[in-house]
């Protein structure tokens, strides 16, 4: 019991301070509707503050008057200082939290009057972040996070991450062979086990990445599915609203919510799919590692590919070469990602290229110098 007062009392303060800012920004703000609308959550999160004080009084606690803390005096500053939009997609990110906070409190409260007011106080804040979420501009469902880059990005970025790790490498050995001492074979065998390392380190991060974008998805759908059961008329809104947007007429969205509302079954897939815009480009965690290990080892196997042709200067500067070209390509293909130019991302990437075959080059001669390279030549047993 002692852990649900601390968390209840948690709550409390946390009402508390959302009732200060929204103050706050009813005082600053020079838009009478959303004036309005900031003075109307802060009632609300005024008699939020009342129903956990209430609670906590039927248990015994004595609670001070409800003061800001030092962290909602900051925002309240800031907001005054550069006005109440500087705040606002950190309030709604604050909002959202709480929905998934007292849908949680609700889940695993036993029956009684604290799982029904964490049940009121998600529909009150899921509320609050709806109008929250149309000043900033926003869409959906603030609490419900899913991000994936997708296996084409995964692709060029585990590409680049291997043509610019080995290119350096490679760059290093270079200048050990041309001062002197190392054997030109090493460049081929150092190459290698670079493109190996690299492939590996690469895939396990994308299988650990796409595996804890699995999981985080499973949660929101089972998280939506709650919402479902726990807050149909709020879902249903949500549901006729996003028709709304796409342009139907308000009427005929309504009526569409509400008969795909009567089947919960229905209604999760739709919400999944409209609301969540989660849809099958969320590939498996061993596809998603085994994908972006073999761009990286195509990557980074391309400074080295010209080794097992040439000899010499010869295979020297067509790996210069072919490691140059292959930056600017790749960084035009990132362009289809970041929005940038094609011809400007290229050139980019093309400099980042060049600048880790300088740095390589110049590391690799420096330690040639400073550590004879035969003095490096293994002799006997490791160990």
């Amino acid at each position: 019991m002692a852990d649900d007062l601390r968390e209840w009392r948690h709550h409390w303060q946390d009402e508390a301070d959302a009732e200060f800012l929204y103050r706050t920004l009813a005082d600053v703000e020079e838009d009478p509707e959303k004036r309005e609308l900031y003075a109307r959550l802060a009632d609300m999160e005024e008699r939020h503050t009342a129903i956990w004080a209430r609670l906590l009084t039927e248990k015994n606690v004595d609670l001070p008057p409800p003061t800001p803390t030092v962290r909602s005096r900051i925002l309240a500053w800031w907001a005054r200082r550069f006005g109440p939009g500087s705040i606002v997609k950190l309030l709604l990110h604050e909002e959202g939290q709480e929905v998934r906070i007292y849908l949680d409190m609700h889940t695993r409260s036993d029956p009684g009057e604290a799982a029904d007011t964490a049940l009121e106080l998600a529909r009150d804040s899921a509320k609050h972040a709806d109008a929250l979420a149309k000043i900033a501009g926003i869409e959906g469902e603030p609490w419900h996070r899913i991000h994936s880059t997708g296996t084409l990005a995964n692709v060029v970025y585990g590409f680049n991450d291997g043509l610019t790790a080995n290119f350096g490498l490679i760059a290093g050995l270079i200048a050990g062979v041309l001062a002197g001492g190392l054997n030109p074979n090493y460049i081929l065998l150092t190459g290698l086990a670079g493109t190996i390392a690299d492939a590996l380190s690469m895939g396990s991060s994308s299988y650990l990445a796409a595996k804890s974008t699995q999981e985080v998805r499973m949660y929101e759908i089972a998280m939506e599915k709650k919402e479902i059961e726990l807050m149909p008329e709020a879902e249903e809104e949500e549901l006729a609203l996003m028709y709304e947007s796409r342009g139907v007429l308000p009427e005929r969205a309504k009526k569409i919510a509400s008969e795909i509302m009567a089947s919960p079954e229905k209604a999760l897939e739709e919400m999944v799919r409209e609301e969540l815009r989660l849809g099958d480009e969320y590939g498996t965690p061993v596809r998603e590692g085994w994908i972006t290990g073999m761009a990286t080892a195509i990557g980074a196997i391309i400074p080295v590919a010209p080794f097992f042709i040439f000899q010499g200067s010869v295979a020297i500067w067509s790996a210069f070469a072919l490691a140059m070209v292959s930056h600017f390509v790749v960084g035009a293909a990132r362009s289809f990602f970041t929005g940038r130019g094609l011809w400007r991302s290229g050139f980019d990437m093309f400099v980042v290229g060049l600048g880790v075959a300088v740095i390589g080059y110049f590391v690799g001669d420096l330690a040639a110098k400073l550590w004879p390279l035969a003095e490096l030549t293994l002799s006997g047993p490791l160990l």
